[in-house]
């Protein structure tokens, strides 16, 4: 999408630029810790992506507002694939989990490089949508041992997650509880007063009082390592190639999804460039590292671009500002970041991820009466059949229901408008009047090879029900390609016309349909049949006109 170029920059955007910096920092920061608690990985995991993908866009980039970093959506599909290859071996399952990003990262360079920066279309908004919103309700499940003092729960499958939580209530760890729930409360209000910093606010409370919540049981971050680990990736056994890959694949959607929403949105906001295949290829340099680093899988998530933009970012040096910010806490802060309460931290990820519960996301869709099916299979099929298994499943029932709305037959008989040159649909328009011998049929969608033949019985249905006519005229305009299965069912269509002695016109024709056709070369088509492009040309050729004649004309 091209739209106009931004204006110049005002002289006082720099110091915009390192304001939001500054105040970004200290809300990515701790999502970073949290993020990685929800992928099962060490909090550095968070804190070393956050960097990377703050530095890499920042310097490779083109949005001006966009915050590369962890991402709950992409952390929580991370942890689902390497729960199923590594199982729950905290070492082994760190080092799959850098072999994913690294695989992501080589994902998004194939794409960037292949020029798929439509990829993200593959998910409908509706699938999108609904989601974010079974992945909010499992994250928030999950975060309930962290917020509660509920023994760990395993796997993501929501109705064995809430019989486990209702079985263990009576282990709810009362201290760690009141300081999940204070600071969730102390969230929500924050949200009245936009200038306070709600994040900030809990973080520093919970690490004023760690020393004795730490005394009454309640645990907290612990040992942070940011020393970058080298080693090489634990690259996957013979039989684990095929569902790596898988996994890396869903991680790339879920990411660019996500990430060119976050882009799209606010570049359109403000006039601004999008450059979607750049984007794919620095968000693949970016995983890349990351997985070097043992860091986890990075976008632009919504969150903390809204974020950089409501704190008055004019450029990415916003991003930069961060990042540099970030290096300073983690060297001067460090100690005290790990003495952040671990209830804190998830009641910092439940409060992100409530804004995907809001119901009014899925209003429009039952009013228009549209994909209202996808939304909620997309919802069930995470809440169900897991985060990863659902979003595939989700995809793969909206491609379906795609293909089924495209191959289910619908062809409209069309009468002129009173005295004017359109045709439309007498069905519709009970006014319109057909002409007297001509039958003129439009197929309502793109003919392929799912509905070609269906299409066609149709249209011969048509033919007998409007006995007399001498000439048959069909208005392709839907039709950006014919595939070979359409050019066979039209074959078949013609002579089946032929062998009744009624002529077939086909009327509005995209250039590169013509050119097909032409080519096909159907003895019962000739070239002067496909010559028509309005449908009143084809209709109103005089009665009485031969084929040679016609072919003359």
């Amino acid at each position: 999408m091209n739209a106009v170029p931004a204006p110049a920059r005002p002289r006082g955007d720099g110091l915009m630029d390192v304001v939001a910096g500054l105040s970004i920092a200290g809300l990515l920061l701790p999502e970073a810790v949290a993020y990685s608690g929800i992928a099962g990985l060490p909090p550095q995991a968070g804190v070393i992506a956050l960097f990377v993908g703050l530095t890499c866009y920042g310097l490779l980039g083109r949005s001006r507002y966009a915050i590369v970093s962890a991402t709950s959506s992409s952390a929580a599909v991370l942890a689902a694939g390497t729960l199923a290859l590594a199982g729950t071996d905290g070492p082994v399952r760190a080092a799959v989990a850098a072999t994913m990003v690294l695989l992501t990262g080589g994902c998004f360079l194939i794409a960037g490089m292949a020029r798929l920066g439509g990829l993200s279309h593959m998910i409908a908004r509706p699938v999108l949508r609904g989601f974010t919103f079974g992945l909010a309700a499992v994250i928030a499940l999950k975060q309930l041992p962290n917020l509660t003092g509920l023994p760990p729960m395993r796997g993501d499958f929501v109705p064995s997650l809430l019989v486990g939580a209702f079985a263990a209530l009576a282990q709810i760890q009362p201290y760690t509880a009141g300081v999940g729930t204070v600071a969730l409360l102390l969230l929500f209000v924050a949200e009245r007063w936009r200038r306070v910093p709600g994040s900030l606010v809990v973080i520093v409370l919970g690490i004023a009082a760690s020393g004795w919540l730490a005394a009454h049981g309640v645990k907290l971050t612990g040992a942070i390592d940011l020393l970058p680990a080298w080693s090489m990736p634990l690259w996957p056994s013979s039989g684990q190639w095929l569902p790596s890959i898988e996994l890396a694949a869903a991680v790339l959607l879920v990411l660019y999804a996500e990430s060119y929403g976050s882009i799209r949105a606010f570049a359109l906001k403000h006039g601004d460039r999008v450059q979607a295949n750049r984007d794919l290829l620095v968000l693949g340099l970016a995983n890349a590292l990351s997985g070097l680093l043992h860091g986890m899988p990075v976008g632009a998530g919504y969150s903390g671009t809204s974020a950089n933009e409501a704190a008055g970012a004019r450029s990415r040096l916003a991003g930069l500002v961060a990042a540099g910010v970030l290096l300073l806490m983690v060297g001067l802060l460090l100690r005290w970041i790990e003495r952040i309460p671990e209830p804190v931290l998830a009641a910092i990820v439940i409060h992100a991820v409530s804004k995907s519960w809001r119901l009014e996301a899925f209003r429009p869709y039952f009013r228009w009466k549209r994909d209202r099916l996808v939304a909620l299979a997309a919802v069930v099929a995470v809440l169900t059949l897991g985060i990863l298994n659902g979003l595939l499943v989700a995809i793969a029932f909206s491609l379906v229901m795609l293909l089924r709305q495209l191959a289910t037959p619908r062809i409209s008989v069309l009468g002129r408008l009173g005295d004017s040159h359109d045709y439309v649909d007498i069905q519709a328009h009970p006014q319109a009047v057909e002409p007297a011998d001509v039958l003129i049929l439009r197929p309502e969608q793109p003919l392929f090879f799912a509905n070609a033949e269906a299409v066609m019985a149709l249209a011969r249905q048509r033919v007998e029900t409007h006995a007399g006519r001498r000439a048959v005229v069909l208005s392709l305009e839907e039709s950006p390609d014919l595939d070979s299965t359409t050019l066979e069912s039209l074959a078949d269509f013609s002579r089946w016309l032929a062998a009744r002695g009624i002529r077939l016109r086909v009327a509005r024709l995209k250039d590169l349909v013509r050119a097909v056709l032409q080519r096909a070369d159907l003895p019962q088509l000739p070239a002067a049949a496909l010559d028509y492009w309005s449908v009143e040309d084809a209709a109103t050729v005089p009665s009485g006109t031969s084929a040679q004649q016609e072919a003359a004309s």
